[in-house]
């Protein structure tokens, strides 16, 4: 069992540059990446999304790679155009707020995309550099998620046995229902009619109650939705699996509720119901 989130981090170089790569993910129902890159490794976004989605099945997870130089960075070129737009844009919105400051150059300058250095990247080979990198933040990122994991497991496993005890209570007090049924239909026979009532109508009558109130079968359903959720509880990605077998047995549990005559089992149910959303609100955090 593992968590949706997640957190990693890892100093790297490439080239004369150095910088971090981080991974962190969050909870969400189906798989989100999002990738930040420098412009001028845009061309890796497909291989970094390859690798994750490759390595994940659910969750928001946001990467993103950071640069920062060591060495000369080479001759700069500016994106001439897009400085005067950008600039313009800045006057525009300084008259606007009522502001009379200049807009300095080195603002402008300071914007992604106005000034590129004019490297030239081999993408093959920047990709080989990059994947160790990329494979330590993401077995730093697994380990830190199977740790949080770990330990919602242990959270569930514990509302499970709280669950199957209240389950047992119910099963307990079922075996008195045909007789608990037997003596209420006795008693308004007898309230009725006096002694001279029918032995046989009597018999029907519980035969027909019953059927109507016997929970053995959802029973015997809610032990086997248990056995599966501790199988699947080992199985990878089973997040999603889990929370609709809860549905499943809250259904069940509902069922039990609504034919109950029994105050101890009312009890039990609520222990149940308790049980298995606090087992659904862990399970949120679930790949």
């Amino acid at each position: 069992m593992k968590s949706m989130t997640g957190f990693a981090h890892c100093d790297l170089e490439l080239g004369s540059a150095k910088g971090t790569l981080t991974l962190k993910s969050y909870n969400n129902r189906y798989l989100d990446l999002a990738i930040s890159l420098p412009s001028r490794l845009a061309g890796l976004e497909q291989r970094i999304r390859d690798f994750l989605s490759a390595h994940i099945t659910r969750g928001k997870v946001e990467c993103s790679l950071r640069l920062r130089r060591e060495q000369e960075m080479g001759t700069p070129t500016f994106n001439v155009e897009a400085a005067s737009a950008l600039t313009e844009q800045l006057r525009r919105l300084a008259d606007a707020c009522g502001i009379s400051q200049e807009v300095p150059l080195q603002l402008v300058a300071g914007f992604p995309g106005i000034a590129e250095f004019g490297d030239s990247f081999d993408e093959e080979s920047l990709w080989e550099s990059l994947l160790p990198y990329l494979q330590k933040t993401w077995d730093e990122f697994e380990a830190s998620r199977i740790r949080e994991g770990n330990a919602t497991q242990q959270n569930i496993e514990k509302e499970m046995q709280r669950f199957a005890g209240a389950l047992a209570l119910v099963e307990q007090h079922a075996s008195t229902l045909e007789s608990l049924i037997h003596e209420q239909i006795t008693s308004r026979f007898r309230e009725l009619l006096g002694d001279s009532y029918d032995q046989t109508r009597v018999l029907a009558e519980v035969a027909v109650q019953l059927v109507r109130l016997t929970i053995n079968e959802e029973l015997a359903r809610l032990k086997a939705h248990m056995a599966a959720f501790a199988e699947m509880s080992c199985a990878p990605s089973c997040g999603k699996k889990l929370d609709f077998l809860c549905q499943e047995m809250n259904r069940e549990v509902n069922t039990i509720g609504s034919k109950n005559v029994l105050v101890p089992v009312s009890l039990a149910v609520v222990e149940m119901k308790d049980a298995l959303e606090n087992i659904r609100e862990q399970l949120r955090n679930v790949e």
